[in-house]
């Protein structure tokens, strides 16, 4: 009975509540692949996928059955068990993040006192999978379109430890329950608009989106990192990728957009729970994503990294100064 009530159902439930959380996710990131598609043709004044199902709602399980059937192809000199490991290496570690993250007050896996230091060690560690990808397929497109994004997602990890350092000094902890209660009067984007902006920036190159999207550069490499992979480890990347757009939108939430939290803590917005402010505030910034696509052309290579290295590093830092220096001289530091 001991065994029973004091490992074995606190095990079973944490399972559960593992479930619960992935299982929606991955669920979510197929169906944003469709949405990116709609949203885009909608855009582009066209109707997007509508054959395979009704409004082609069926569109994503028929990739994924596509992508599945597929023969998995190793090239002959590639490092086979690196070459396999890698992709599913990015999609683990976007996984993995939500267990620090709150849907709702006291809806969270992990509630614990360092989480922000968790979600920034998660998100660096990302850019294994792809220097990993790139050198296990021994070939120089994909070892040049690795080095590539190794380089752009170190660059721009920078800005966002300024970023959230800026936010950390605004709230006096590194939980991230209480850097969502702490945004009850206003959210962080409106004090913190230049931040915000540079953070949801960095955030695309984070992500290798675009106009971001140099590791996998067509015209260029010939299709980055991942140009020796076929189908289901070509489809990991594929929905690591996304599964990364979908945490970073949650990234975004929590530190600037006051989390769960409604925009006006008045009727009929308080009646509303808070999961569902925390999802469409995700959708939103999902949308975001897909809007910025649909718009601005690729950047090169030299104007991505004067961007993170000369203009949001040094601004970065120096906000932090700035943020300091009000919180001390008005005595509005966080006790």
């Amino acid at each position: 009975m001991d065994f029973w009530s004091g490992y074995a159902w606190p095990t079973v439930l944490v399972v559960l509540q593992i479930i619960a959380i992935i299982l929606p996710l991955i669920i979510a990131v197929a169906y944003l692949t469709l949405a990116e598609r709609k949203v885009m043709a909608a855009m582009q004044l066209r109707q997007g996928p509508m054959v395979v199902g009704p409004f082609g709602l069926l569109q994503p399980i028929a990739d994924g059955l596509k992508l599945l059937s597929k023969e998995t192809i190793i090239p002959s000199g590639a490092n086979r068990m690196l070459f396999i490991l890698a992709p599913m290496i990015t999609f683990f570690l976007s996984l993995v993040a939500w267990a620090v993250i709150p849907f709702d007050d006291g809806w969270v896996l992990a509630d614990i006192n360092v989480g922000v230091l968790y979600l920034f060690a998660i998100s660096s560690l990302g850019v294994y999978g792809i220097i990993i990808a790139g050198w296990s397929s021994n070939s120089k497109y994909a070892f040049l379109g690795g080095l590539r994004s190794a380089a752009q997602m170190v660059s721009y990890e920078v800005s966002i430890g300024f970023v959230i350092i800026t936010v950390l000094l605004c709230v006096g902890s590194l939980n991230i329950s209480d850097i969502v209660k702490a945004q009850q009067t206003i959210w962080f984007a409106i004090p913190l608009f230049p931040m915000f902006v540079i953070f949801f920036i960095s955030a695309l190159a984070e992500t290798n989106r675009a106009p971001f999207d140099l590791p996998e550069g067509e015209s260029e490499i010939t299709g980055g990192f991942m140009v020796e992979y076929s189908s289901m480890t070509y489809a990991l990347f594929f929905l690591g990728e996304y599964a990364n757009m979908i945490l970073m939108s949650g990234m975004t939430t929590i530190l600037f957009l006051g989390g769960w939290l409604p925009p006006f803590g008045i009727a009929p917005f308080t009646w509303i729970p808070g999961v569902i402010w925390f999802v469409a505030k995700i959708l939103f910034c999902l949308f975001v994503f897909i809007w910025v696509r649909a718009t601005l052309p690729r950047f090169r290579y030299d104007q991505l990294m004067r961007l993170g290295w000369k203009v949001f590093l040094p601004f970065s830092l120096a906000w932090v100064v700035i943020t300091a220096g009000v919180l001390t001289a008005f005595g509005w530091l966080p006790n």
